[in-house]
């Protein structure tokens, strides 16, 4: 699907807008299956019961709108001011101490990046969250089996979901530099990457109603440091 008004002038992640605010009020970028993966962010977020959150890319706003009008403090960050975060600033840069939010969302922002930067955006997110982190990332497959089914009354029923990759080549569309699923960029590599910038990955997983997007629930691993013993 082609996306309405993308600017190609700059294509530098850091200093680039990547399309038109407009692109984001459409029925062609709020399909049916981004309207399922708002309510898994809404309800992920919620499940980890936050007092404060930071959301990084704000979109259309869809997500911080619901979670403000039930009592969470919601800050948005986005390096588009067109876009009216309360903040403007990068991923890569964020302009926050240490430890400042209880949980932080970046769903469907850090495939704008390289990969080379994927790590570098990964350590600013564990540094500025006290514990909880939302991701979501788009994961590339040719091939997805959905069999659900309820065998039994009052029993729930029973699911079973697989994604199959191809790992094909990809090549900048303007907005996305890698996906799940394409050549070198593995499932398994993005959770080392997750675990190599300090995340324990909780749980990941991928809806049915929007198999592309991929969703990890981490916990930032606090490093212990030991007394120094006596000599």
């Amino acid at each position: 699907m082609k996306n309405p008004k993308r600017i190609k002038e700059n294509r530098d992640p850091r200093n680039s807008i990547q399309v038109d605010k407009n692109h984001y009020f459409n029925l062609l970028y709020d399909t049916k299956e981004r309207w399922s993966s708002y309510w898994y962010q809404i309800h992920e977020v919620l499940e980890q019961n936050p007092q404060s959150i930071l959301e990084i890319g704000v979109g259309n706003k869809t997500v911080s709108d619901y979670l403000r009008k039930v009592g969470i403090k919601v800050t948005t960050c986005d390096f588009d001011k067109g876009l009216k975060p309360d903040v403007v600033g990068s991923v890569l840069n964020l302009p926050f101490d240490n430890n400042s939010f209880d949980l932080i969302l970046c769903a469907e922002v850090l495939e704008h990046l390289p990969f080379s930067e994927f790590q570098s955006a990964l350590k600013e997110i564990q540094r500025v969250t006290r514990s909880k982190v939302i991701i979501s990332l788009p994961h590339m497959s040719l091939t997805h089996f959905y069999i659900g089914g309820k065998l039994i009354p009052f029993i729930a029923k029973a699911e079973a979901m697989l994604k199959i990759d191809f790992p094909l080549a990809r090549q900048f569309d303007g907005e996305h530099y890698w996906e799940i699923g394409e050549r070198g960029y593995s499932l398994n590599k993005v959770v080392k990457s997750l675990q190599g910038s300090g995340f324990k990955v909780q749980k990941t997983y991928y809806p049915s109603e929007n198999p592309r997007h991929q969703f990890f629930i981490l916990q930032k691993e606090i490093k212990q440091i030991g007394k120094t013993p006596k000599t």
